[in-house]
């Protein structure tokens, strides 16, 4: 019920905030997300073909460690539209009953929790969890968001609906754009956890937008990847 309140007000929130933005980036252009979309559709369908027998080995390791190897959460996307966001599974079965008990007994896991909506040293990640999560391997099963058209290549990274409500006057500049696997904030070296930070990226993405953009930030992404450098 909470989620859907807020939801609700960011939704409201957008549609003031819109009317503001209009004709003042490219995603406000018909022929630009059209565009966007087409470089999505394409590329994504390409990366699901190729990867296919990665794909299949690692929703085998996820198994293992127990539950559903994909796991689905709900996010906020382009227009305030609720979605499922996938990815593999990188915490124990039960992660919503360990978190519980966590927030209820310790008071550092109350401050990580408050602060970002994350532990610091999260007992409930895997050990495989552990490899997708520093190779950003997890977020792979979002390429079929991105076919969908729920996500985009590249993007704001997919918010949860009480989360966005911190991104205060940016928020329209979230809700314009489809939640991406990858972004500026990531491809810049993810300095920086706070909501403020994020939101500046995520203005500055969707105010700058231009398919060359959306290019150079998949590569630099690619690269990190490669590199091993953590979220």
């Amino acid at each position: 019920m909470e989620e859907m309140k807020a939801i609700t007000r960011t939704r409201r929130s957008y549609d003031q905030q819109a009317m503001l933005m209009s004709g003042r980036h490219l995603f406000s252009r018909r022929s630009s997300q059209l565009m966007k979309r087409a470089f999505d559709v394409v590329v994504a369908s390409f990366l699901l073909i190729f990867l296919a027998p990665a794909l299949l080995v690692l929703w085998w390791m996820a198994s293992r460690e127990g539950g559903k190897a994909i796991y689905g959460h709900q996010r906020v996307g382009q227009n305030g539209k609720s979605f499922t966001c996938y990815k593999f599974r990188t915490m124990v079965a039960n992660a919503d009953e360990r978190l519980a008990q966590l927030l209820a007994t310790s008071e550092q896991a109350q401050r990580d929790w408050e602060d970002d909506f994350k532990l610091e040293q999260d007992p409930r990640i895997t050990a495989t969890g552990m490899f997708l999560r520093s190779t950003s391997l997890d977020k792979l099963p979002q390429l079929w968001n991105v076919v969908r058209g729920e996500m985009s290549l590249v993007g704001p990274r997919p918010l949860m609906a009480v989360e966005l409500e911190r991104y205060a006057t940016h928020a329209g500049y979230y809700l314009a754009a489809k939640p991406g696997i990858t972004g500026l904030w990531q491809a810049e070296g993810r300095q920086g956890k706070d909501y403020g930070t994020r939101a500046h990226y995520d203005a500055l993405y969707v105010n700058n937008w231009t398919l060359w953009s959306d290019s150079r930030i998949l590569c630099k992404s690619a690269g990190q990847l490669f590199c091993g450098k953590p979220r």
